[in-house]
């Protein structure tokens, strides 16, 4: 039993490594999961790895490590849900990036980005310029999001063409 133990201790300190080394290398790799969500996939797929499970390689080592992992995330999830300021030690909080088309310079440097990278992500949304830009935010899995006058231009012709009319 004893052996079982510390197959789900040390999934468990896996898991919560992996997490800290994310929240501290950054996330702007990850576009669409959480980093909850990332470092559970990552782990599931070795939870039968020795790394976890240490010289115990049976079917019930994997099993009992998939099952301290499903539990931990269960866990987090639930504590991230009801409790705001763990949420935010672990995923981090949401980056203006542009604010009225003026890159802030500070908020780039703090996610890491490049101005070049920026640039891209506002071409990825339909905006032509970082200066047509009215707020791009980092947001906490990753994602930018950016909100324009191109795209509310955009969506009153569409909704003029369609008959919706111009409200």
């Amino acid at each position: 039993m004893t052996q079982y133990l510390d197959i789900m201790l040390r999934a468990v300190a896996v898991y919560i490594f992996i997490i800290i080394a994310i929240r501290l290398f950054g996330k702007k790799e990850l576009t669409q999961l959480s980093v909850i969500d990332l470092v559970f996939i990552l782990l599931i797929s070795n939870a039968v790895q020795n790394a976890m499970v240490g010289s115990n390689t049976s079917l019930q080592g994997g099993l009992v490590a998939a099952v301290a992992l499903f539990i931990t995330n269960f866990i987090l999830k639930k504590l991230i849900y009801k409790f705001q300021p763990i949420g935010k030690l672990i995923q981090g909080e949401p980056i203006t990036l542009i604010y009225n088309g003026s890159v802030q310079k500070k908020n780039l440097e703090k996610a890491d980005f490049t101005i070049y990278e920026l640039e891209a992500a506002v071409r990825e949304h339909g905006v032509k310029s970082i200066e047509n830009v009215d707020l791009a935010i980092l947001e906490v899995d990753g994602n930018i999001s950016v909100l324009s006058e191109d795209f509310k231009t955009k969506s009153r012709r569409k909704r003029v063409q369609k008959g919706l009319g111009d409200f």
